[in-house]
């Protein structure tokens, strides 16, 4: 049996996180937005937006709550499972993705998105007469 789900999607709101038994977990709504189009015929297709609740524990709750706030952007590799509550005496199911790793994909708060700066430093004025045999 194969249990894996793979999404990029943008979080709807800064993830909740809470302490269970002494371990973090976080619970966090990805939005996943299929783009529209428009058909052969002309007519306009709008864009699809399905909502996941992402959960997760220890180290990778951690990480959403330092660095991931409403509208970022994220990878999710990870288990739907689901559980039963019950709820003014109906019981109701709800589907989870479980993250197993995660990737952030927005860039980093202060504007540096962690890829090498392109350009090359300056060359000191003495090196840059200086011949190189």
């Amino acid at each position: 049996m194969l249990n894996r789900l793979q999404i990029i999607g943008n979080a709807g709101a800064a993830p909740e996180v809470r302490d269970v038994n002494g371990v973090k977990v976080a619970n966090l709504n990805i939005g996943v937005t299929e783009r529209g189009y428009k058909t052969s015929s002309g007519k306009d297709i709008p864009d699809r937006t399905d909502w996941f609740t992402v959960v997760a524990w220890r180290g990778l709750a951690e990480i959403l709550q330092k660095y991931v706030g409403k509208g970022d952007k994220l990878y999710i590799d990870g288990k739907m499972k689901s559980r039963q509550y019950e709820k003014d005496g109906q019981k109701r199911t709800v589907w989870e993705l479980y993250a197993e790793n995660i990737v952030l994909l927005s860039p980093k708060k202060d504007g540096h998105t962690g890829q090498a700066d392109p350009t090359p430093p300056p060359v000191p004025q003495e090196e840059e007469n200086m011949l190189p045999f």
